[in-house]
């Protein structure tokens, strides 16, 4: 979102990450149909249907980012939800924690500070 917004206080940041991701800085990035979801409900609320579509068209086409349906991951999203001692995850943030944990590096990209804290996680940038 970040990205591709100007005027977010996290933008120059993320044109920075952005370019260390494309490099391969990060490993393979993964993009979570819930992430998906999320972003193109935003930018359509925010933006409206034009710019969502053009977004999430752009982003399923990207050749640098795996996507992930996550229907399979449902049950362990909801566990990681479940189990969080304070109200700080959405359940689109469960399942990426669910995610990430699921693989060998544990990062997450995000300017979300709710990420910082997580046993297991690794946030970039940092």
């Amino acid at each position: 979102m970040a990205y591709h917004n100007t005027r977010d206080v996290h933008h120059a940041e993320a044109v920075e990450a952005m370019g260390r991701l494309l490099a391969g800085e990060w490993g393979e990035a993964l993009l979570l149909e819930y992430v998906f979801v999320e972003v193109a409900t935003v930018l359509a609320a925010r933006r409206g249907i034009e710019s969502a579509a053009r977004v999430a068209a752009t982003l399923l086409e990207a050749r640098e980012l795996a996507f992930v349906p996550c229907s399979e991951l449902f049950l362990d999203a909801f566990e990681t939800f479940r189990s969080q001692q304070t109200a700080a995850l959405s359940f689109t943030d469960a399942a990426i924690v669910s995610v990430a944990r699921q693989h060998e590096d544990s990062r997450v990209a995000t300017f979300d500070r709710d990420f910082r804290d997580l046993d297991g996680i690794r946030v970039v940038p940092s």
